[in-house]
């Protein structure tokens, strides 16, 4: 048997990645702040994951729409441990009901994520910069105080609104899509204007396909 030398750095990670590989299934989505964020959490978490795009929450009111009714189960909100993550917090506080908040927290470790040339402003590491092993950690404790943030394999099976569908239903290439898609962000109580794909996206967190074909059916009368 030949032994391969291997940096410490190298062994943390191999650890990190065979350990706890599973992802735990989570009923409620979460909002954290950009792609990098939800990369991370991605690895340990089995649930929709929404971006904030740092402040660019602050104006879209597509995401404040979509929180809004996503709301009606419940979010989480796992932003970084800085004074900006704290901004964010408090402008979600005034989007969603207190009591289908849950607010999630990092440790303020100091650091910098390696696709950085710089720490942060405040030197802490944020969701993207926290080792798998935190992250399902945090998440872990949330689910045993919150049991109904747990999602079984039994549980909300979700079949996906499609592209093919949104063609077959009128909502996409061809005259009168674009009144179509707001008839039905109207009617799924999202904001009017959304592209296809953004639409797309949007349902699938907050309606199913059954109910998006029926409403079709109906509005459209589509056979």
């Amino acid at each position: 048997m030949i032994d391969l030398p291997c940096r410490k750095a190298d062994y943390i990670f191999l650890k990190e990645y065979f350990m706890n590989t599973e992802k735990i299934k989570l009923s409620f989505p979460i909002i954290v702040e950009g792609k990098y964020d939800k990369a991370a959490l991605s690895a340990v978490a089995d649930t929709s994951i929404i971006t904030t795009d740092g402040f660019g929450i602050f104006k879209s009111a597509e995401k404040k729409a979509l929180l809004r009714r996503l709301s009606e189960r419940g979010i989480i909100v796992l932003c970084d441990s800085d004074g900006a993550g704290h901004v964010i917090r408090s402008h979600i506080k005034g989007i969603v009901p207190k009591d289908k908040l849950y607010q999630l927290y990092v440790p303020r470790i100091h650091g910098k994520e390696k696709r950085k040339s710089a720490p942060s402003k405040e030197g802490v590491l944020g969701v993207e910069g926290m080792p798998p092993s935190v992250l399902r950690e945090i998440i872990e404790k949330f689910v045993s105080q919150h049991p109904e943030a747990s999602c079984g394999d039994g549980d909300y099976v979700h079949e996906e609104i499609t592209k093919l569908d949104f063609y077959e239903c009128g909502l996409s290439g061809g005259d009168g899509a674009s009144l179509r898609r707001d008839a039905a962000a109207d009617f799924f109580g999202l904001p009017c204007g959304m592209s296809a794909n953004s639409l797309i996206s949007a349902l699938n967190m907050i309606s199913s396909r059954e109910e998006f074909i029926s409403f079709c059916n109906e509005r459209f009368n589509i056979k």
